[in-house]
């Protein structure tokens, strides 16, 4: 039997296993679902087991458990070190889910004819990292794995992996490997695969602006002293100018300028401008001026607020004038913009665009570096290969703007770079209600992955 009919013939089993994992709620950043992220490690690591591995464990860190498991099927094998993360994002708002985020359907989509798993975290990257595991099932079932494995997945990338760094630096001879894989990324589409070659990074910080010592009568002192939600709306506003260029001194000091053949030949990935906008449903796109979208969002950074409160929400009228109005601010970055100097100057420039009326606290919460990928690599080689063989077309390299962190740090302490595999697509609502992960792309990732172990095996022969 071939991977293929493999993968066929236990496809009900493959997506049955992955629904009960989507319904763990293992919410990383609330501490809420401490038990239920711990749930989902302990899931993981008995289907690493079921799956075939000769070893598997649960490391405790001090934060939520890394799973690791490995099958070495010869020392003189070529290892390849899988990465992934079983924590997922908060469902909020939890009124805009068509259904529960925790108990996932199959839907049929006009982009997934074949369904699509409807869950948080099913393309992000409960999917996709199972995916991992069960071509791994699939080629130990046919006889088939030629290179040794080690699994590595993590219970806190969605809250910036602030224990995996120093896993990674305490295990570097236990992770000792080849090549990393990853898929926690984008494809264009099943009709144009992609890999992904380029990250941004990311800074991310809460600000907190105070006025008066307590919640006020708008009525009463409306007028006399500052209210902390307009005046922080105002310096929100501030950080962008006309062109929708970051203000911040020193922002764009170390950002690099590609030249005009290299926009070119970026701009050359399939993308139909007016068919992203009937997506999300907006009459244009919006950005930085002098940029496409594609280059916007794969090579130039941003600074964005990702939730804002303060006052009264709750129903009906409140005339209050709040003591206190807060935000979240997220900036992507991109190579040589190093995440904890972006934080400092951030928090220099917020507080001194400050009025004397409000002080203002900043606190920094995770970043992480941007990250670009060789394409001459071995591991970049066999994805290749491997798409080429499963799609029976060339892959398209890309720049993604999301952020991994993690694959910096496997260029740094491994010495590794990351193949970023992925298969979800962007409409897949990731961080967002409805989150979903199309059946055919997760069925064609466990054939493309396995494809990936019989090429990287081949070249590594060759090499």
């Amino acid at each position: 039997m071939s991977i293929q009919r493999y993968i066929a013939a236990n496809s009900p089993r493959f997506l049955d296993e992955l629904v009960d994992l989507l319904k763990i709620p293992s919410v990383s950043a609330d501490p809420a679902y401490k038990e239920e992220v711990v749930k989902a490690a302990e899931f993981v690591k008995e289907k690493l087991i079921a799956s075939g591995v000769d070893h598997a464990e649960i490391c405790a860190t001090a934060g939520f458990p890394i799973v690791y498991g490995e099958k070495i099927i010869d020392p003189a094998a070529p290892t390849i070190l899988i990465y992934g993360h079983y924590d997922v994002q908060p469902a909020d708002p939890l009124e805009l889910w068509d259904s529960p985020p925790f108990e996932p359907v199959i839907r049929n989509t006009d982009l997934h004819p074949e369904g699509a798993i409807f869950a948080r975290g099913s393309a992000d990257d409960k999917g996709q990292f199972y995916m991992h595991v069960k071509a791994f099932e699939a080629m130990i079932a046919e006889d088939l794995l030629q290179c040794n494995v080690k699994f590595m997945i993590e219970g806190e990338e969605e809250v910036g992996s602030e224990n995996l760094d120093l896993f990674v630096q305490k295990n570097q001879e236990k992770l000792k490997a080849d090549v990393v894989l990853i898929s926690d990324t984008s494809m264009i589409s099943l009709e144009h695969p992609s890999v992904t070659v380029g990250l941004r990074g990311l800074a991310y910080l809460q600000v907190e602006v105070t006025g008066p010592n307590k919640d006020l009568h708008s009525g009463t002192f409306g007028g006399s002293v500052a209210n902390p939600i307009n005046v922080l709306c105002k310096m929100i506003a501030s950080l962008h100018d006309e062109n929708h260029h970051i203000t911040i001194p020193g922002f764009y000091d170390q950002v690099q300028e590609y030249d005009s053949e290299y926009r070119k030949q970026l701009n050359q990935a399939p993308f139909n401008e007016e068919d992203f906008k009937r997506k999300l449903d907006v009459k244009e796109t919006y950005g930085e001026k002098g940029y496409s979208t594609i280059e916007r969002v794969g090579i130039r950074p941003t600074l964005d607020v990702n939730g804002i409160w303060g006052g009264y929400i709750g129903q009906g009228a409140k005339t209050v004038l709040p003591s206190k109005a807060h935000a979240k601010i997220s900036m992507r970055l991109v190579p040589d913009q190093e995440h904890k100097e972006i934080a400092r100057l951030f928090e220099q420039h917020f507080k001194r665009i400050a009025p004397p009326a409000v002080k203002v606290k900043v606190v920094p919460h995770h970043g992480g570096p941007a990250a670009v990928i060789p394409t001459d690599s071995i591991g970049y080689r066999a994805a290749e290969a491997a798409i080429q063989e499963a799609f029976g077309k060339k892959a398209i390299p890309t720049r993604e703007g999301g952020s991994i962190p993690i694959t910096a740090l496997f260029q740094k302490v491994l010495g590794l770079d990351p193949i970023l595999l992925g298969f979800g697509l962007d409409t897949d609502a990731i961080h967002s209600p409805n989150e979903h992960y199309g059946v055919a792309n997760y069925l064609k990732g466990i054939e493309t992955i396995a494809l990936f172990f019989k090429h990287f095996n081949q070249l590594s022969k060759e090499k």
